[in-house]
């Protein structure tokens, strides 16, 4: 089963489109253990409400691939979701290949990719390895900061059109033709949703971070296509992750 597949499996059987981003602010390297039992903790109160969880470099830094955050990764699957790793995978092929490999023994179901890397010797050996192991690529096409659109948003020529065109409209279309299992357009930008859902012609679901936070909200990208909430600080942060979390939830169902 593909892992778009599994995402939409989790989904329905949780109830939820919420992805939570399980990050905190940063501690010293010894109280490691306090950002570990944290995560723990924050997993154990939220799993109902979400579908999937996604880390990023605020855990694998102070507890370690295979230490603490492999750890979380059984937690994780263990509550019947899915684990996201997101490591904005963005350098030369041989190197991407080791990354994803590293990741995937660790456990986790998909990672996240940049794809100003390109695709020869760039992206396609993490493509390949995902194949090989049923695991899934999401790629990045517009981020959910105020700074994205002097990336992102940047004039580019097409090398097969010879047209200009936008950068992130060029990233929606590879994630349509490399064959990518998501595409990540943030919340804070719900033209940008709709525009990049057109794009893909729903064949690729859209992943949206910004909510709560960085001022995106949960009902306007959803209207706009967004498929799954991507959810960190509002959650993590609250005096009750679990009421926050059941809260975001409901606010989108029936959208």
């Amino acid at each position: 089963m593909s892992f778009k597949a599994k995402m939409q499996e989790a989904a329905k059987s949780k109830n939820s489109s919420i992805v939570l981003a399980l990050d905190f602010p940063y501690e010293t390297p010894e109280n490691r253990n306090k950002v570990l039992a944290k995560a723990q903790k924050i997993l154990k109160a939220v799993h109902p409400y979400i579908c999937a969880v996604k880390i990023n470099h605020h855990l694998v830094l102070p507890l370690g691939t295979f230490d603490g955050v492999q750890q979380l990764v059984e937690q994780i699957r263990g509550q019947g979701l899915l684990a996201i790793m997101d490591a904005k995978v963005n350098d030369i092929g041989a190197t991407n290949q080791v990354i994803a490999e590293y990741y995937y023994s660790a456990g986790f179901d998909a990672l996240i990719a940049n794809p100003f890397v390109g695709w020869d010797e760039g992206l396609k050996p993490l493509f390949e390895v995902s194949q090989r192991l049923g695991r899934g690529v999401i790629l990045l096409a517009y981020m959910s900061h105020k700074g994205a659109n002097e990336g992102y948003g940047q004039t580019i020529i097409d090398q097969e059109t010879g047209e200009k065109t936008l950068q992130y409209v060029s990233f929606a279309k590879k994630a349509l033709k490399w064959g990518a299992d998501g595409v990540v357009v943030g919340a804070t930008y719900p033209e940008k949703i709709a525009e990049v859902k057109r794009i893909v012609e729903g064949k690729v679901p859209i992943y949206s971070p910004g909510v709560g936070a960085q001022g995106g909200a949960a009902e306007t990208a959803v209207k706009a296509g967004a498929s799954y909430l991507i959810v960190g600080r509002e959650i993590t942060m609250a005096s009750d992750p679990a009421q926050t979390a059941r809260r975001l939830n409901d606010s989108v169902k029936g959208i």
